[in-house]
């Protein structure tokens, strides 16, 4: 297990989100942590870049670190092998009930988590707060001082069961879960210590801020994307959740009527997900030789920069995902004021309001029919997107993700 030290002196002020939310929040977010001042904060997960777990991190323990927390965030550290068996719990976890959970698969696990837990001593942290299936385990190899949370950020509303019977014997030894919806929290599970919090994204990323229309041209120049013609994006990892296929299906009927529309396939090969390279070669062989259609990844140079580039240049967000723990995606298309039509799981329906900040649909024939309107109704698109930056705005963005933790470290100190 190593700590993620570099970014903690180049985070960004609570004071920087004035223009975005006020002096009076500012103020609100500044009290909550006057009565936090110097508690520790543990935050562990899987990786330090890809997926939206280590993007969080990124922005928020510096953020956290600002209101004079010591807030700090390590990464666990594991072979491939141990990365493949965790990609497996996370697809049984997300509905996968096909796969089997051996013993060659729960003692390399153990070992992994036992392995990281003696390199690391994260007891005496006043609050441990462990990041999905991966660290899990993590709580059965120390002895508990202080309060630990877990918090998951995956679609838990239909699980394989012999997989989860497995992870919660160790969920239930922490003191409190979290859950991005209520529907995920299983029913073994004390309802007493559930919090419900869904994630956020920062608008002063790099891949949230405001860019320059020259800025976007040459970026779309560099890898080739028209922006005079019309562009339709994913941006997604190669997992057999995301619904990549399906994206594809939607651009080849859109194409019979809009004959010159592009589609972006945006992603990032990330360590902790091996699985993810056998989709990228799946995908490319689904595309064969269509230009129009682009796979942009970090392997070519794509970098947050970039994503934030393609999503402005976009006329129609697609995320088709059928699992979504949440899909900050969908939440970065809709601060850049794009419309997004999402498919009715998880939650990217907490996050749409059909019809009014986008469009949630069933079926790929849905979503062509709703992909070609807002190509014919620019209009409409844009109110839309206007639309579902107020919504992101009030609920999804990084400030009010830090005043939830900060108002469940509070209670935490008050009942303990």
């Amino acid at each position: 297990m190593y700590e993620v030290k570099k970014f903690y002196g180049e985070g960004k002020k609570i004071e920087d989100y004035k223009e975005i939310i006020g002096e009076e929040n500012i103020m609100k977010i500044k009290t909550l942590g006057e009565d936090l001042l110097e508690k520790s904060i543990a935050h562990v997960n899987s990786t330090s870049f890809g997926g939206g777990v280590a993007e969080i991190l990124h922005n928020l323990v510096p953020l956290m670190r600002s209101l004079g927390l010591d807030a700090r965030w390590f990464v666990i550290e594991g072979e491939d092998a141990f990365f493949s068996v965790t990609k497996s719990i996370h697809n049984a976890l997300q509905g996968n009930k096909d796969i089997k959970l051996t013993k060659e698969m729960i003692d390399l696990y153990l070992k992994t988590n036992k392995y990281n837990a003696e390199n690391l001593d994260i007891s005496e942290y006043d609050y441990v707060i462990v990041h999905d299936p991966q660290p899990a385990a993590l709580i059965d190899f120390y002895e508990k001082r202080k309060t630990w949370i877990w918090r998951c950020h995956i679609d838990l509303s239909d699980p394989n069961i012999e997989y989860w019977s497995f992870l919660s014997k160790f969920v239930r030894k922490y003191d409190y879960y979290i859950f991005h919806m209520r529907e995920y929290v299983q029913k073994d599970l004390d309802k007493n210590r559930v919090i419900i919090m869904p994630p956020s994204i920062d608008p002063l990323s790099e891949k949230n801020i405001e860019l320059s229309d020259t800025e976007i041209l040459k970026i779309l120049n560099r890898f080739d994307v028209d922006p005079d013609k019309p562009i339709l994006t994913q941006v997604s990892r190669f997992d057999p959740w995301k619904g990549i296929f399906d994206v594809i299906d939607v651009y080849r009927e859109v194409k019979k009527k809009f004959p010159d529309v592009q589609l972006l396939l945006v992603s990032v090969m990330a360590h902790d997900d091996p699985e993810g390279w056998i989709y990228y070669e799946k995908v490319l062989r689904k595309i064969g030789e269509d230009y129009n259609v682009k796979v942009l990844t970090n392997l070519i140079g794509v970098h947050a920069r970039e994503v934030n580039a393609f999503q402005r240049a976009s006329d129609v967000i697609l995320q088709l995902s059928t699992r979504e723990g949440f899909g900050l995606s969908v939440t970065e298309a809709m601060w850049k004021r794009k419309p997004v039509i999402g498919r009715r799981v998880g939650g990217i329906k907490f996050q749409i309001i059909d019809g009014e900040t986008g469009f949630l649909v069933n079926s790929v024939k849905e979503a062509v029919e709703k992909t070609i309107y807002l190509l014919k109704h620019p209009e409409i698109a844009r109110r839309i997107g206007i639309k579902a930056r107020e919504r992101v705005k009030e609920h999804f963005i990084i400030t009010k993700h830090l005043e939830r933790y900060l108002k469940l470290f509070r209670e935490v100190n008050r009942w303990g």
